[in-house]
C-alpha cells in the first residue's frame, strides 16, 4: 500500500530540515525524505557563515536561535587574503561583532535533526522520479521500488533534484570553475607552516584563473578548495584514486605560486576530490504549478562566491513554512506568496554569485576581490 502524506519534503539538508522545523513549530507536520542512511553516514563539509539577514532569520523563525549561537565557532570570521607571490593584500581579525558568524555545517544539521519530533525523517529514501497524478496528488517514486504520494510536494532535493522537472525544464552547467577539495588534519601540530598561512579563519589567496580557499575547522583541520577554471574534462584526465598523480597534476596548476601556499597541497592528508561547479540559470524560475515548489539549490543552484547557498535554503525553508501557516486551507496562495519572494531574492544572489567568480579569478586577482570587499565596508557604513 502507497503511503500517502499531506506534506512531503523530498531533501534532508539544511533547507528541507528547517522547512520541517518551522512547519512543526506551527503545529504542521511533514514527511520529510533523506537519500542518506543515516544522519553520521558522511561528514556534512566544512564551516558556514551564516549571514543575519538570512540564515539567522531562519533560525530565529525555527526557534533555535541561542542554540544556534552556542555552536558559533570564535574568530571563525577572522579573514587573511594573499596573492599568488603570498604577499598579505587584506587581514582582519574577528572581534566577535561581525554579522556572519561561523559554525560547522555538521554541528547545524545536527540541531535542527534533533528539533524534530522522532519519525519525521525517513532515512535512505532516494527519491528517482516524480510524476503527478490524474487526483492532482503527486507520486515519488524510490530507488528501492516503494513509492509515496503527497498532497503537496517540496523539492528540497539540491542540484540535480528529481522534483525539479515538475516545473522547470532547465539543468545545472559547468561554471567553468572546478574545486579540488583536501584537507590537512591537526594542523598546528602536524601542519603548523600551513596553520599559520591559513591564520584563525578564512584565506583567500588568489591568482589569475586559479585560487586557494582555506578555513580552518572546529576540529584543528584545514579544509581546503583549490580553485581553477578550467574544463571541465581537466579533471576527469587526472586519476584522483592515486594521490601522488592528483598532487602533481594539482601542482603544475599552481606553478610559481609561493612555496608556503602550494605546501597546503603538498601536505594534503587522505583524498583529493574534484569537486566541478555547476549553477542554474541566474533568474531561474518556474509558472505556478500546483501542489509542488523547491527551495535551496533545487531552485536556485548557484557557486559558492556569493556564500549564499546554505543560507538561502534555510530562509526559502523558513519563509516557506511561514507563508504556509498563515493560509491555512488556502496552499496554492502560500506557494504563490512563497515564490514571489523567493524568485527575486535568489536571483539577486545568484547574480552576485556569478559576478564575483569572475572577479575573483581575473588577471589582476586578488584586486578584484579586495575592491568587492571594500565596497561591502562601504555600503555597511
Amino acid at each position: 500500500m502507497t503511503t500517502h502524506h499531506a506534506i512531503a519534503i523530498v531533501g534532508g539538508g539544511l533547507g528541507g530540515l528547517t522547512l520541517a522545523r518551522v512547519l512543526h513549530t506551527r503545529g504542521i507536520e511533514a514527511a520529510l525524505y533523506e537519500s542518506e542512511a543515516s544522519s553520521g553516514v558522511r561528514g556534512q563539509g566544512g564551516m558556514l557563515d551564516i549571514h543575519h539577514d538570512s540564515g539567522q532569520v531562519a533560525l530565529r523563525a525555527a526557534g533555535l536561535y541561542d542554540e544556534f549561537r552556542a555552536l558559533v565557532h570564535p574568530g571563525g570570521e577572522s579573514m587573511r587574503v594573499l596573492d599568488k607571490h603570498g604577499k598579505v593584500r587584506l587581514e582582519q581579525e574577528d572581534d566577535g561583532q561581525g554579522g556572519r558568524p561561523e559554525v560547522d555545517r555538521g554541528h547545524l544539521r545536527d540541531l535542527l535533526l534533533g528539533s524534530l519530533p522522532e519519525g519525521t525523517i525517513r532515512w535512505g529514501a532516494k527519491a528517482t522520479g516524480a510524476r503527478r497524478l490524474a487526483t492532482g496528488a503527486y507520486e515519488v517514486t524510490l530507488a528501492d521500488g516503494s513509492a509515496f504520494t503527497a498532497d503537496l510536494l517540496i523539492g528540497a532535493d539540491g542540484a540535480w533534484s528529481r522534483v525539479r522537472p515538475l516545473v522547470s525544464d532547465d539543468v545545472p552547467a559547468y561554471t567553468g570553475v572546478s574545486f579540488i577539495e583536501f584537507d590537512l588534519r591537526d594542523a598546528d601540530a602536524r601542519h603548523p607552516d600551513a596553520a599559520a598561512v591559513v591564520g584563525g579563519g578564512m584565506l583567500f589567496a588568489l591568482g589569475e584563473g586559479s585560487g586557494l580557499l582555506a578555513h580552518r575547522e572546529t576540529d584543528g583541520s584545514l579544509h581546503v578548495y583549490a580553485a581553477l577554471k578550467a574544463p571541465q574534462e581537466w579533471a576527469a584526465d587526472v586519476e584522483f584514486g592515486d594521490r601522488r598523480a592528483a598532487k602533481d597534476a594539482l601542482l603544475a596548476r599552481f606553478a610559481g605560486w609561493d612555496e608556503r601556499l602550494r605546501a597546503l597541497i603538498v601536505e594534503a592528508d587522505g583524498a583529493l576530490v574534484p569537486r566541478p561547479i555547476h549553477a542554474l540559470p541566474v533568474a531561474h524560475r518556474w509558472p505556478r504549478v500546483p501542489g509542488v515548489t523547491l527551495l535551496g539549490d533545487a531552485a536556485h543552484l548557484m557557486s559558492p562566491f556569493a556564500g549564499e547557498g546554505a543560507n538561502l535554503a534555510m530562509l526559502d525553508g523558513a519563509r516557506l513554512a511561514q507563508c504556509l501557516a498563515a493560509r491555512p486551507g488556502d496552499t496554492e496562495g502560500a506557494l504563490a506568496a512563497y515564490e514571489e519572494e523567493m524568485f527575486p531574492r535568489s536571483e539577486e544572489s545568484a547574480k552576485g554569485s556569478a559576478d564575483n567568480l569572475e572577479v575573483c579569478f581575473r588577471h589582476d586577482a586578488p584586486q578584484g576581490l579586495l575592491d568587492q570587499f571594500a565596497l561591502y565596508a562601504r555600503q555597511e557604513d
